[in-house]
């Protein structure tokens, strides 16, 4: 099948915003090696080949450690990829920097957003402030907060979730207040993934797996997807892609690399997609 986008790979090691434990940063060279490993072939299953020849690899940015110049660093490399005409695949780091990779696309944002997820990241900051403390005392920027500011910043007109299942009383609100249409676990049926409008921006992170699949993240969540589903899920995309991000993978919690395969599985099917929606 004739390649009919140009994909480009950009590695974003960037982990400063997790809430929990560091190591996100060290996932896109592990992503890489599986994606390229022996062990497996260039083959997709709709028939796309992925090789290094027809992925133009931007390699990993070179960020600074405060946070908002980091930002500003990511949003111009995913701008200028743009730039191009590719489309970006990117390898996270923490869920934090899909807000600054999708603010690239501000002049032109994605009709939807398709977010997979244990969590909603709709955190207006994280963590929230106790009893006392005033607005501001959590970090409006966390891994837990991407979509809050995407939302705010009017980067997307409709954001899908799927996969929640730890929806608290906060996120609940949050979701109502954007528009969000959530999608738990007892749902999976009802996405209508065919019906989506494009074009569309795939932001996976991979706790949204079952940690049976993906035990390699920092923030397991039993009761998760499958990698099969993962894989229908995405097949069922019939709009052009705009981008996509896969965070979360967290080297120093996996297993004889599992996750790090299972990543680079979803990212040659997702090129796949991008390929074939294209066409």
């Amino acid at each position: 099948m004739p390649v009919a986008v140009r994909p480009a790979l950009l590695g974003v090691p960037w982990d400063a915003s997790s809430s929990y434990v560091r190591g996100a940063a060290e996932a896109p060279p592990r992503i890489r090696e599986a994606l390229w490993s022996p062990s497996t072939n260039s083959a997709t299953e709709l028939g796309v080949a992925v090789t290094p020849e027809g992925l133009d690899d931007r390699g990993d940015l070179a960020l600074p450690d405060d946070g908002q110049a980091a930002r500003r660093a990511i949003e111009a490399a995913v701008r200028e990829v743009l730039k191009t005409g590719a489309v970006p695949f990117v390898l996270g780091g923490d869920h934090s920097i899909t807000y600054p990779v999708l603010r690239a696309y501000r002049d032109v944002p994605p009709a939807t957003i398709l977010h997979i997820d244990a969590h909603s990241d709709l955190y207006d900051e994280f963590p929230l402030p106790g009893p006392g403390q005033p607005r501001g005392a959590g970090d409006p920027f966390s891994h837990a907060c991407p979509f809050a500011r995407t939302m705010e910043a009017g980067l997307t007109g409709r954001l899908v979730q799927v996969g929640i299942r730890t929806a608290t009383p906060h996120l609940r609100a949050q979701a109502e207040r954007f528009g969000v249409e959530v999608y738990g676990m007892h749902r999976l049926a009802d996405v209508p993934v065919e019906s989506l409008q494009g074009p569309v921006y795939v932001s996976l992170d991979l706790d949204g797996l079952d940690p049976a699949f993906a035990p390699g993240v920092a923030h397991p969540e039993p009761g998760g997807l499958s990698t099969r589903e993962v894989v229908a899920l995405l097949h069922r995309l019939r709009a052009p892609i705009a981008g996509a991000d896969i965070v979360e993978y967290n080297p120093r919690h996996d297993q004889r690399d599992l996750t790090a395969r299972v990543a680079a599985k979803l990212l040659k099917e997702l090129i796949a997609v991008a390929t074939r929606n294209a066409g």
